[in-house]
């Protein structure tokens, strides 16, 4: 019997979600906390906006400052979502944090889709608090033809048995 915390089939295989406002299926990371990692403000084709609002859970010291790493998961998963494709993976990032974040902030997130070759996408995002920039980044992605957890086990399965399994 599975615990609760376990992931099965059936969860991977979940329906695509529809925003409410715009009517945009979000495809990708459907099961992400978004209290961590952002609110859903505007989804478009190509482009998101995203609230993150900080939380004591993620501040790091006695002063309030918020862990940047709160910061670039909510950039992270803006850039999957203005991808928006269900197999969407990060594969670098070039990022700057240009003010402190602290708590009680709330973040907006801009993310846009600015190049598109193949399966590869570029997102630019831009981070603010009221109208100081604090974060802002170029996010490399590539959509996978499967789940990239998927990807692996069929190399590793691939490399026990010294055949290619099929597709």
């Amino acid at each position: 019997m599975a615990n609760d915390s376990e992931i099965t089939e059936e969860d991977l295989e979940l329906d695509e979600y529809i925003s409410s406002e715009n009517q945009v299926l979000i495809k990708t990371h459907e099961r992400i906390n978004q209290e961590l990692c952002g609110e859903v403000v505007k989804i478009e084709q190509g482009y998101v906006e995203l609230r993150l609002t900080t939380t004591e859970e993620m501040i790091a010291d006695d002063v309030g400052l918020i862990h940047g790493g709160f910061i670039f998961s909510a950039a992270d998963y803006a850039a999957m979502l203005a991808v928006n494709e269900r197999n969407v993976v990060l594969v670098a990032s070039d990022c700057q944090f240009l003010s402190p974040v602290k708590f009680h902030d709330e973040v907006d997130f801009v993310a846009r889709v600015r190049h598109k070759e193949g399966r590869k996408r570029n997102v630019h995002v831009k981070a603010f608090v009221l109208d100081i920039k604090v974060f802002e980044g170029e996010f490399k992605t590539v959509i996978t033809e499967k789940h990239v957890l998927k990807l692996h086990l069929l190399e590793k399965e691939e490399m026990e048995s010294g055949t290619p399994k099929e597709s």
